[in-house]
């Protein structure tokens, strides 16, 4: 009897032990937790952005909270994250770049994730087309379009024409000329792997243009081929007002590679009196 009421009481005491452990480890859980919570970080807005705006790496940052993260806030992984592996830091925050914002956003607000719209959603270019504008795809395997651009760029349109005309001086066989300045880039497709037939693959560009651009690309596409090249950001509403480019003005060497042919002095016609019958006019040879 004695020794099933000491067994009991040790039964009871163990039992007191692991109640004190669990209640203990309690509080510490919760400590850490809202350490943890406390030390989030969520993607925010770094300036005011206005609807329709193509999220580029200087638009947002990463911004410490007091509480927990909110339903559809973009988290940035945490430090032990980030020591394992060092690249999903940045691939969190490129999770918003090129996408466009459904509204308003201000300085420091989060960039919620029920507020952006991406390339290749149904509504994207609804959102992100200005009034009135339209939107074109020009594709590209070289220049700007592959790999310097990013959505929200601004660009310029080059066009470049070659001509077989073997009559023409070496010096005007080709031209290059802008035929569109300043349009804003929508959207990027695909890549500039190479394909199985060995072809490079290039890329889609989606620009914002005017109805009036729209048609004058279009009829740039049939005479030859067309490139971007990217502006400045200081520079975004000058127009260049460049000329035409020959190919006698990129190389001048061109002008004696072959002679042009010279062009005849005009001998005015010489007047021959023939006695009483009058004037003729000879052409001299």
């Amino acid at each position: 009897m004695r020794a099933k009421t000491i067994l009991a009481m040790l039964f009871l005491v163990s039992l007191g032990v692991a109640a004190t452990v669990v209640l203990r480890s309690l509080p510490q859980k919760s400590e850490a937790a809202a350490e943890a919570a406390a030390r989030a970080e969520i993607l925010v807005a770094t300036m005011p952005l206005a609807t329709g705006t193509l999220l580029r790496a200087r638009d947002v940052a990463w911004q410490a909270i007091g509480g927990p993260a909110q339903r559809g806030e973009i988290i940035r992984p945490s430090a032990a994250v980030r020591g394992t592996q060092p690249k999903a830091d940045e691939e969190a925050r490129s999770e918003v770049y090129g996408a466009a914002l459904r509204g308003a956003v201000a300085a420091g607000d989060p960039i919620r994730r029920d507020v952006i719209v991406k390339p290749g959603d149904r509504d994207f270019l609804q959102v992100v087309l200005s009034p009135g504008a339209r939107a074109i795809a020009i594709p590209t395997t070289g220049g700007a379009g592959a790999g310097l651009l990013y959505p929200g760029d601004r660009v310029d349109i080059i066009l470049t024409q070659k001509f077989n005309d073997s009559a023409a001086p070496l010096t005007r066989r080709s031209v290059s000329e802008i035929v569109a300045e300043n349009l804003r880039v929508l959207a990027i497709v695909g890549t500039d792997a190479k394909t199985t037939a060995g072809n490079t693959s290039g890329r889609t560009v989606t620009l914002e243009v005017s109805p009036e651009q729209a048609e004058k690309i279009n009829v740039a596409t049939e005479l030859g081929k067309l490139s971007l090249t990217l502006r400045g950001v200081g520079g975004a509403d000058v127009a260049s007002g460049s000329k035409p480019t020959w190919a006698g003005d990129v190389s001048p060497e061109l002008r004696g590679a072959m002679p042009e042919k010279p062009t005849p002095a005009e001998r005015p016609p010489v007047e021959i009196i023939r006695g009483s019958k009058g004037t003729e006019a000879v052409k001299p040879q």
